[in-house]
Protein backbone atom coordinates (compact mmCIF):
# COMPACT_ATOMS: atom_id res chain seq x y z
CA UNK A 1 0.00 0.00 0.00
CA UNK A 2 1.55 3.51 -1.18
CA UNK A 3 -1.34 5.80 0.95
CA UNK A 4 1.10 7.86 3.47
CA UNK A 5 -0.61 8.21 7.26
CA UNK A 6 -1.26 11.81 7.71
CA UNK A 7 -0.02 12.84 11.78
CA UNK A 8 -3.86 13.39 12.26
CA UNK A 9 -6.61 10.71 11.62
CA UNK A 10 -10.65 12.06 12.00
CA UNK A 11 -13.05 9.83 13.47
CA UNK A 12 -16.33 11.50 12.84
CA UNK A 13 -18.41 9.51 15.35
CA UNK A 14 -22.22 9.44 14.66
CA UNK A 15 -23.06 10.73 17.77
CA UNK A 16 -21.29 14.30 17.07
CA UNK A 17 -23.94 14.74 14.11
CA UNK A 18 -27.28 16.82 14.27
CA UNK A 19 -30.49 15.26 13.62
CA UNK A 20 -31.62 18.43 12.24
CA UNK A 21 -30.15 19.41 8.71
CA UNK A 22 -28.30 16.50 8.76
CA UNK A 23 -27.17 15.90 5.11
CA UNK A 24 -26.12 19.93 4.73
CA UNK A 25 -24.39 19.61 7.89
CA UNK A 26 -22.50 16.71 6.42
CA UNK A 27 -22.11 18.26 3.75
CA UNK A 28 -20.73 21.60 4.52
CA UNK A 29 -18.24 19.40 6.89
CA UNK A 30 -16.91 16.86 4.31
CA UNK A 31 -16.18 19.88 1.73
CA UNK A 32 -14.86 22.31 4.46
CA UNK A 33 -12.27 19.63 5.42
CA UNK A 34 -11.54 18.35 1.83
CA UNK A 35 -10.39 22.20 1.77
CA UNK A 36 -8.17 22.23 5.04
CA UNK A 37 -6.33 19.27 3.61
CA UNK A 38 -7.73 16.04 5.26
CA UNK A 39 -6.78 12.96 3.60
CA UNK A 40 -8.09 10.00 5.87
CA UNK A 41 -11.26 10.20 7.58
CA UNK A 42 -13.60 7.56 9.51
CA UNK A 43 -17.08 7.44 9.78
CA UNK A 44 -17.94 5.60 13.04
CA UNK A 45 -22.29 4.96 13.61
CA UNK A 46 -22.71 1.71 16.22
CA UNK A 47 -25.91 3.19 17.03
CA UNK A 48 -27.65 3.82 13.86
CA UNK A 49 -29.23 1.39 11.30
CA UNK A 50 -28.19 0.72 8.10
CA UNK A 51 -30.18 3.04 6.54
CA UNK A 52 -28.77 6.03 8.38
CA UNK A 53 -25.20 4.82 8.11
CA UNK A 54 -25.89 4.22 4.03
CA UNK A 55 -26.94 8.00 3.89
CA UNK A 56 -24.51 9.41 5.45
CA UNK A 57 -21.94 7.64 3.72
CA UNK A 58 -23.23 8.95 0.23
CA UNK A 59 -22.85 12.59 1.34
CA UNK A 60 -19.58 12.03 3.25
CA UNK A 61 -18.44 10.42 -0.12
CA UNK A 62 -20.19 12.80 -2.49
CA UNK A 63 -18.35 15.79 -0.57
CA UNK A 64 -15.06 13.93 0.36
CA UNK A 65 -13.58 13.21 -3.31
CA UNK A 66 -11.98 9.54 -3.59
CA UNK A 67 -9.11 11.39 -5.38
CA UNK A 68 -7.87 13.19 -2.30
CA UNK A 69 -9.82 11.50 0.52
CA UNK A 70 -9.24 8.03 1.79
CA UNK A 71 -12.69 7.27 3.53
CA UNK A 72 -12.81 4.06 6.11
CA UNK A 73 -15.50 2.67 7.56
CA UNK A 74 -16.05 1.18 10.92
CA UNK A 75 -17.25 -2.43 10.96
CA UNK A 76 -18.94 -3.12 7.86
CA UNK A 77 -16.61 -4.42 5.61
CA UNK A 78 -19.42 -5.85 3.24
CA UNK A 79 -20.48 -2.43 2.40
CA UNK A 80 -17.32 -0.77 1.59
CA UNK A 81 -17.85 -1.59 -1.93
CA UNK A 82 -21.31 -0.82 -2.29
CA UNK A 83 -20.69 2.97 -0.68
CA UNK A 84 -17.46 3.38 -2.93
CA UNK A 85 -15.60 3.57 0.17
CA UNK A 86 -11.99 3.58 0.85
CA UNK A 87 -11.09 0.65 3.59
CA UNK A 88 -12.62 -0.45 6.97
CA UNK A 89 -11.73 -0.86 10.60
CA UNK A 90 -12.45 -3.98 12.14
CA UNK A 91 -12.24 -5.09 15.83
CA UNK A 92 -12.77 -8.03 18.01
CA UNK A 93 -16.55 -9.22 17.26
CA UNK A 94 -16.50 -7.76 13.42
CA UNK A 95 -14.88 -9.86 10.48
CA UNK A 96 -11.33 -10.85 11.07
CA UNK A 97 -9.09 -8.52 8.84
CA UNK A 98 -8.02 -11.65 6.70
CA UNK A 99 -11.80 -12.17 6.20
CA UNK A 100 -11.89 -8.03 5.34
CA UNK A 101 -9.02 -8.48 2.92
CA UNK A 102 -10.82 -11.89 1.36
CA UNK A 103 -13.77 -9.36 0.79
CA UNK A 104 -11.86 -6.65 -0.47
CA UNK A 105 -9.75 -5.27 -2.87
CA UNK A 106 -5.54 -5.52 -2.30
CA UNK A 107 -5.98 -1.42 -2.60
CA UNK A 108 -8.47 -1.17 0.23
CA UNK A 109 -7.35 -0.02 3.36
CA UNK A 110 -7.78 -2.52 6.58
CA UNK A 111 -7.20 -1.62 10.19
CA UNK A 112 -8.01 -3.32 13.34
CA UNK A 113 -6.99 -2.88 16.93
CA UNK A 114 -3.66 -4.18 17.68
CA UNK A 115 -3.32 -4.19 21.67
CA UNK A 116 -3.16 -1.66 24.67
CA UNK A 117 -0.92 -2.87 27.47
CA UNK A 118 1.26 -5.28 25.13
CA UNK A 119 0.79 -6.21 21.65
CA UNK A 120 -1.87 -8.60 20.63
CA UNK A 121 -0.14 -12.64 19.90
CA UNK A 122 0.36 -12.53 16.39
CA UNK A 123 -1.68 -9.72 15.56
CA UNK A 124 1.60 -8.71 12.89
CA UNK A 125 1.07 -11.49 10.94
CA UNK A 126 -2.20 -10.21 9.98
CA UNK A 127 -3.14 -8.58 6.56
CA UNK A 128 -3.56 -5.29 7.81
CA UNK A 129 -2.90 -1.55 7.07
CA UNK A 130 -2.99 0.08 10.49
CA UNK A 131 -3.08 -1.44 14.17
CA UNK A 132 -4.61 0.75 16.66
CA UNK A 133 -3.25 1.15 19.85
CA UNK A 134 -4.65 2.48 22.96
CA UNK A 135 -6.46 4.14 24.63
CA UNK A 136 -3.94 6.58 25.30
CA UNK A 137 -6.01 8.29 27.49
CA UNK A 138 -9.75 8.32 28.47
CA UNK A 139 -11.89 8.21 25.30
CA UNK A 140 -15.48 10.19 25.75
CA UNK A 141 -16.52 8.82 22.31
CA UNK A 142 -16.17 5.03 22.23
CA UNK A 143 -16.55 2.35 25.08
CA UNK A 144 -13.85 0.44 26.26
CA UNK A 145 -13.12 -2.00 28.76
CA UNK A 146 -9.25 -1.29 28.46
CA UNK A 147 -7.57 1.46 31.04
CA UNK A 148 -5.62 4.24 29.48
CA UNK A 149 -2.10 3.14 28.64
CA UNK A 150 -0.52 6.60 28.56
CA UNK A 151 2.23 8.04 26.24
CA UNK A 152 4.67 5.64 28.32
CA UNK A 153 2.26 2.43 26.99
CA UNK A 154 2.80 3.68 23.22
CA UNK A 155 6.78 3.66 23.60
CA UNK A 156 6.59 0.43 24.44
CA UNK A 157 4.10 -1.06 22.02
CA UNK A 158 6.42 0.86 19.33
CA UNK A 159 9.23 -0.90 20.78
CA UNK A 160 7.02 -4.41 20.54
CA UNK A 161 6.23 -3.47 16.81
CA UNK A 162 8.89 -2.23 15.51
CA UNK A 163 9.84 0.44 13.10
CA UNK A 164 7.77 -0.39 10.42
CA UNK A 165 4.02 -0.93 11.42
CA UNK A 166 1.22 1.77 11.17
CA UNK A 167 0.56 2.35 14.64
CA UNK A 168 -2.44 4.65 15.35
CA UNK A 169 -3.20 6.01 19.07
CA UNK A 170 -6.49 6.37 19.75
CA UNK A 171 -8.53 7.68 22.88
CA UNK A 172 -8.57 10.89 24.41
CA UNK A 173 -5.96 12.12 22.71
CA UNK A 174 -5.60 16.43 22.58
CA UNK A 175 -3.43 18.77 20.61
CA UNK A 176 -1.67 19.33 23.80
CA UNK A 177 -1.09 15.73 24.36
CA UNK A 178 -0.56 14.74 20.72
CA UNK A 179 3.01 15.50 19.97
CA UNK A 180 4.03 13.48 23.09
CA UNK A 181 1.66 10.57 21.23
CA UNK A 182 3.53 10.92 18.34
CA UNK A 183 7.17 11.22 19.72
CA UNK A 184 6.58 7.70 21.87
CA UNK A 185 6.00 6.41 18.70
CA UNK A 186 2.72 6.81 17.04
CA UNK A 187 2.57 6.68 13.61
CA UNK A 188 -0.64 8.90 13.78
CA UNK A 189 -3.26 10.30 16.31
CA UNK A 190 -6.58 9.36 15.92
CA UNK A 191 -9.23 11.83 17.51
CA UNK A 192 -12.71 11.94 17.18
CA UNK A 193 -14.18 14.20 20.12
CA UNK A 194 -11.35 16.85 20.14
CA UNK A 195 -11.93 18.03 16.69
CA UNK A 196 -15.70 17.19 16.02
CA UNK A 197 -16.79 18.45 19.49
CA UNK A 198 -15.99 21.81 18.88
CA UNK A 199 -17.66 24.82 17.62
CA UNK A 200 -16.18 24.59 14.00
CA UNK A 201 -14.73 21.14 13.73
CA UNK A 202 -12.84 22.93 10.07
CA UNK A 203 -11.65 25.37 11.80
CA UNK A 204 -9.67 22.85 14.61
CA UNK A 205 -8.81 20.74 11.95
CA UNK A 206 -6.83 23.30 10.56
CA UNK A 207 -5.23 23.94 13.96
CA UNK A 208 -4.32 20.50 14.64
CA UNK A 209 -2.46 20.19 10.91
CA UNK A 210 -0.82 23.36 11.16
CA UNK A 211 0.59 22.79 14.56
CA UNK A 212 1.77 18.97 14.20
CA UNK A 213 2.96 19.58 10.68
CA UNK A 214 5.15 22.53 11.56
CA UNK A 215 6.29 21.07 15.13
CA UNK A 216 8.91 18.89 14.35
CA UNK A 217 8.33 15.46 16.70
CA UNK A 218 11.64 14.52 18.44
CA UNK A 219 11.35 10.96 19.27
CA UNK A 220 11.87 9.95 22.80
Amino acid sequence: MSFAFPRVYPILDVSAIPQTGRERFLKELGEGLTEAGVTLLEYRNKTGDEWELIADAGVLRQSLPAEKVKLILDDRADLIEKLQFDGVHVDSGDVTPANARWLLHPHHIIGTFGGSESLLEGILSEPADYFSIGPVFASSTKQTPRGPIGVDGVRKLRQEAGPDPVLVAVGGITLETAPAVLAAGATTVAVSAAIFRTDDPVAEFRRWMAELNEQPIESS
